[in-house]
């Protein structure tokens, strides 16, 4: 019996998905665990799986469109079925897509080509593989093999810069390497082809052109030429167009260029049959002079030029995340903010006695950790999670710490974090900030936070505000410890002052609620005995 395939929420934010390209065509055999499309959500792209067996009867979306949670893309079901009745739920909705299809009046029209037949290829492709929950792209930071290498299903071919560490690149595949997509530091899209591997001379070409959906040439030699990627569009090239003058561009390009302020008649396409595509996108360079020279003004100088200048640095993988994350959270997210005065005269002396006696040395953050730990637990609304339609209402407690590298920000987790000792706790943040700045985090290190604690003091900084990290509800950071005066049994008397701000969702956490937790944590820390408990 048929079935309508519907839209999946594929991200706990995800709304609609955008059909980037269907994978299996009407007419083509499927079954559960197949992926028949890749889905472009709002964190990254995706393969969409398949539960029925069957046929592929109706593909009732274009690429290129975006489709709401739920609503129906595909039916499949068994050959020569009757489907009219399931094909009027799909309203009116773009036409029957082709296999393989590419967004339609995207392109010249041109007749479509029978799919590429690989069985007899001698050849595998090599895909990038989602080495993180946000990762869109991978950049190559370096290659291990070149083209003619002999390689195991193993191997550790390249490494991998992602969005937030850079990660060693394996092959599943035997053989040689016959192709290689991208030189060093360009990226390739999650599930696009980084490399084809197989046995010396086999028709590799023919890979390719299933990919694009162009008929296979034959291939008699590898060169490493045919690894090179398209050059990047140069800042007077003419736009490629349809001969009505339409500008021909994928939709993710048109956003992406529309977001970062582009002319796109400016960009020339490197797709097919010169289509503008993400990668022109991100290589465009505007025509700038790098240097210059003005006069000085009078008063500065006797006519004596100077020279202004400046230079450019390719954007990171890291830092595309953070900036994208983070203006998600601070534009959806409705944040307000509680300050506190934490008196720490009694954590001074407290760190003073317990490091006399503990091998690993405990610091301030490591108490601050500890404290934010505590009051979790008898504050749970904090330790929450904003998911549109629903609040979850965390019952662990894994802190998140912010840990600054060049490139940007890493948050990795210590996972039960109220269940261990201070000394654990300052064991872990020390192991992670090491592993942070060698670039050996892994995924499941900054995974899973359910609050987050940003501390800048130790960069003489008093006081700040920080950006919640999604998806916690709060995000506390932390100021430096000063010698201020204060008030103690009617005297003005120096005092040790630290303080702490409490961004917090108003979504989830109220007023109320954010002040309870800080005067929890001010009693901890000003009486850290209980720490120990």
């Amino acid at each position: 019996m048929a079935v309508i395939i519907r839209m999946t929420k594929m991200t706990d934010t995800m709304t609609e998905g955008v059909i980037a390209n269907w994978l299996k065509g009407e007419g083509s055999n499927v079954k559960s665990g197949d992926i028949i499309a890749e889905v472009e959500t709002d964190k990254s792209t995706m393969e969409f799986e398949n539960f029925e067996d069957g046929v592929m009867l109706y593909v009732g979306v274009k690429a290129g469109d975006a489709v709401p949670i739920d609503a129906p893309i595909a039916i499949v079901g068994k050959a020569g079925e009757d489907i009219a009745a399931l094909k009027s739920q799909f309203g009116n909705q773009a036409p029957t897509a082709a296999p393989f299809s590419t967004p339609p009046a995207e392109q010249p029209t041109k007749t479509a080509a029978p799919a590429v037949d690989l069985s007899s290829i001698k050849a595998v492709a090599e895909r990038m593989p989602l080495k993180t929950d946000t990762m869109t792209e991978g950049v190559i930071a370096k290659w291990l093999v070149q083209v003619g290498s002999k390689v195991k299903s193993g191997d550790i071919v390249g490494e991998v810069e992602t969005d937030k560490a850079t990660m060693e690149l394996e092959c599943f595949s035997d053989g040689v390497v016959l192709y290689i997509a991208v030189e060093a530091g360009q990226a390739v899209p999650v599930n696009g082809i980084y490399m084809i591997v197989g046995e010396a001379g086999a028709n590799y070409q023919a890979i390719l052109d299933a990919e694009k959906g162009t008929p296979s040439a034959t291939v008699t030699a590898v060169s490493v030429q045919e690894a090179a990627p398209v050059e990047a569009s140069k800042p007077n090239a003419t736009a490629a167009s349809t001969p009505t003058g339409r500008i021909v561009a994928s939709p993710l390009a048109k956003r992406l260029a529309k977001e970062k302020g582009l002319d796109i008649n400016l960009l020339k396409g490197s797709g097919e049959f010169g289509r503008i595509i993400k990668r022109d996108i991100d290589n465009y360079t505007p025509a700038v002079a790098e240097t210059k020279t003005v006069s000085a003004p009078a008063a500065l100088s006797s006519g004596s030029p100077y020279q202004e200048s400046f230079h450019t640095e390719r954007v990171s993988q890291m830092r595309k995340t953070i900036a994208r994350r983070l203006s998600e959270s601070l534009f959806t997210a409705p944040h307000f903010y509680l300050t506190m005065s934490i008196n720490m005269d009694n954590a001074i002396k407290a760190r003073k006695s317990i490091n006399e006696v503990v091998t690993t040395k405990v610091s301030f953050n490591d108490m601050v950790i500890k404290a934010v730990a505590a009051a979790l637990k008898k504050h749970p609304k904090v330790n929450s999670s904003w998911l549109g339609d629903t609040i979850r209402y965390n019952e662990h407690v894994h802190v998140g710490v912010a840990v600054a590298v060049d490139e940007g920000l890493l948050v990795p987790v210590i996972r039960f974090t109220d269940t261990k000792s201070l000394s654990q706790i300052g064991a872990e943040v020390k192991e992670f900030a090491k592993r942070a700045k060698d670039k050996k985090l892994q995924p499941a290190d900054w995974e899973g936070s359910t609050f987050t604690v940003s501390n800048l003091g130790m960069f003489g900084i008093e006081e700040f505000t920080a950006i919640i990290n999604p998806p916690d509800a709060c995000i506390l950071a932390v100021g430096g410890i000063n010698e201020v005066p204060v008030v103690k049994n009617g005297q003005i008397v120096v005092g040790n002052v630290m303080k702490v701000t409490l961004s917090c969702d108003h979504r989830v956490v109220d007023g109320a609620v954010g002040s309870a937790f800080l005067q929890t944590f001010k009693s901890l820390l000003e009486d850290p005995i209980r720490l120990l408990a």
